[in-house]
C-alpha cells in the first residue's frame, strides 16, 4: 500500500485475465464506495477548528448527503454498546458514545433517496424476533435500503450492560449468530418460526410486508476462519481489512472457495475492505498531507495510552519522544475494553518485539505508535489521478467489489473524494455514473431473496 505511482498496465496483474483469482470468479470491472461512520476514534481528527460534532444531526446530514451526491452505495454506522475504557475508566482521548443506529438511520432515510443504510447490530445482546422486526421496519420506511451488519461478541465487559456478562463462550459466537440470522430471515419471509435450538426457543411469524428489496442486505465483518465460513454461508457483503492488492486478492480467492463449498454462487459475497483516503492535487502534496494527518491523529497522550493498553500499567512517566518503556508488562494478554483491535494481544511477546522494532528504526514512543496505529495500512495516498489509476487496477483484477471509507474529518471528510476522485473513476469507467435503482440490492447488484 505504499506505492503512489500509476499501475504498470503492460504486465498482467495478479487476478487479471491472464492470472484469474479463481476459475469460477469473474471480475465485474467496477467498484462501489461506502462511508463508514465510526464515531470519534484514533483515525478521526477532532481537535481542528473544522472538526464537527460527532453526535450532532448536522454532521450526519452533511456527510450522508455528500455520500449520496457521490453515488455511494451505503452509509454504514458502527456500533458502540458501551463506552470504551482505558485501565478501568472511560477513555476520553479518542472515543465518544454513538447514537442508536436504527433510530438515526430512520431519520436519515427521510433526507435521502437512494443510498443504503447499514446498521451494525449485535447478535449476542439482542433478541432475534425483536431485532428482525425493527430492521424490517427500517427497510420498509426507507423503501428497501436497509442493511444489517451482523456482529458478535463474547466479552463480559460489554455484557455487563445487559446482566449477561460473559454468558456466551467464545467458540459459540457464530453458532449463536447463525441461529439468530436464520430466525430473522424466516421472520422477514413471513414463514412460521418454531425454533428450539441450543440458544433460542422461539415461536413466531412475521407480521410486516416485504420491502421493495425483499429483506435487509446482510453485511458481516469476520475474518477468522470461522467468521469467513459464516460470511460465505449467510452474508451478502463482507467488510474485510485487506485493502492492499495482494491481501485482497488472496482474501477473494478464499471467500470464493468457501462460498462454493457452502453451495452458493462463487460471487455471492461481495467484498468491501475498509479504507482511508489521503488525497491532494499531486503525489508529493498527498505525502506531506499524510505526515501532517498522522501528527493530528496521534499525539503524545494517545501514543502513551496506546502502549499502556498492552503493558497493563501506568506509563505516564515515560517521555513520548523517548524510547519505548524498558519495563515488563503487568498483564499476560490485553483485553477488549479499548476495542477489538486491542483484544488478545500477547503482552510479553508483543512488547519485546516492539522494543526491537523501535530500536532498529531509532523510533521514539510517538514515532512508533504513529507507524503502528497509522502508517500506510489501509490508506490510499496520492494525487487524484494516481489513486484513480490504482483503483482502476483493483476493478480490473476483481479482488474487491468496493471500499468502505472511514473519513478522517467529520463532516467534510468525503468532499474531496466526491468532488475530485469520483469523477476520475467515472471517466475510467469503473464507477457508476448514477444509481441503478432505489433499493440497496439493486445498487449492489444483489438478487432479491425468495
Amino acid at each position: 500500500m505504499t506505492s503512489t505511482t500509476a499501475p504498470d498496465r503492460t504486465a498482467a496483474a495478479p487476478g487479471s485475465a491472464a492470472h484469474p483469482i479463481h476459475p469460477e470468479h469473474t471480475p465485474s470491472g467496477t467498484l462501489q464506495l461506502g462511508i463508514f461512520f465510526q464515531g470519534v476514534n484514533s483515525s478521526t481528527v477532532w481537535r481542528l477548528p473544522e472538526s464537527g460534532d460527532q453526535v450532532a444531526w448536522d454532521s450526519f446530514a452533511h456527510i450522508v448527503r455528500t455520500a449520496q451526491r457521490g453515488i455511494f452505495a451505503a452509509f454504514f454506522l458502527g456500533e458502540g454498546l458501551r463506552l470504551r475504557e482505558h485501565r478501568g475508566v472511560p477513555l476520553e482521548l479518542d472515543v465518544a458514545g454513538r447514537p442508536d443506529a436504527q433510530t438515526l438511520l430512520a431519520a436519515l432515510a427521510t433526507i435521502t433517496e437512494d443510498i443504503g443504510l447499514v446498521a451494525t447490530q449485535n447478535t449476542t445482546y439482542n433478541d432475534p424476533v425483536d431485532l428482525a422486526r425493527r430492521l424490517q421496519t427500517l427497510d420498509l420506511l426507507s423503501g428497501g435500503r436497509a442493511a444489517w451488519n451482523v456482529v458478535t461478541t463474547d466479552n463480559a465487559w460489554t455484557g455487563e450492560n445487559f446482566r449477561r456478562g460473559g454468558y456466551l463462550d467464545h467458540e459459540d459466537r457464530y453458532i449463536h449468530a447463525a441461529q439468530f440470522v436464520e430466525i430473522a430471515q424466516r421472520y422477514w419471509r413471513g414463514l412460521p418460526i418454531d425454533h428450539h435450538g441450543q440458544h433460542y426457543d422461539v415461536r413466531a411469524q412475521g407480521s410486516l410486508p416485504r420491502s421493495a428489496q425483499g429483506e435487509p442486505v446482510l453485511f458481516q465483518a469476520g475474518v477468522s476462519p470461522t467468521g469467513r465460513d459464516f460470511a460465505a454461508r449467510t452474508a451478502d457483503v463482507i467488510f474485510s481489512p485487506y485493502g492492499d492488492l495482494d491481501g485482497a486478492t488472496e482474501f477473494r480467492r478464499d471467500i470464493v472457495e468457501r462460498s462454493i463449498a457452502a453451495g452458493r454462487d462463487p460471487g455471492a459475497v461481495q467484498i468491501m475492505p475498509g479504507a482511508e483516503f489521503v488525497l491532494a492535487a499531486t503525489d508529493a502534496e498527498a505525502e506531506d498531507k499524510l505526515v501532517w494527518l498522522r501528527e493530528q491523529q496521534i499525539g503524545p497522550q494517545q501514543a502513551v495510552a496506546y502502549l499502556e493498553q498492552f503493558w497493563g500499567r501506568d506509563l505516564s512517566d515515560f517521555d513520548p519522544d523517548g524510547p519505548l518503556p524498558d519495563v515488563p508488562p503487568e498483564v499476560e494478554e490485553s483485553d477488549v475494553t479499548r476495542g477489538s483491535g486491542f483484544q488478545f494481544g500477547k503482552a510479553q511477546e508483543l512488547t519485546r518485539e516492539w522494543r526491537e522494532i523501535a530500536a532498529a528504526n531509532d523510533w521514539s514512543i510517538l514515532q512508533f505508535v504513529r507507524d503502528k496505529q497509522g502508517g500506510r495500512r489501509g490508506a490510499f495516498v496520492g494525487g487524484y489521478d494516481t489513486v484513480a489509476d490504482r483503483l482502476a487496477q483493483y476493478a480490473a483484477v476483481g479482488a474487491i467489489d468496493g471500499l468502505n471509507i472511514t473519513p478522517w474529518l467529520i463532516p467534510t471528510g468525503l468532499d474531496d473524494i466526491v468532488d475530485h476522485l469520483v469523477p476520475r473513476l467515472q471517466d475510467r469507467g469503473v464507477y457508476p455514473p448514477e444509481y441503478v435503482g432505489h433499493t440497496l440490492r439493486e445498487n449492489l447488484g444483489l438478487p432479491i431473496p425468495e
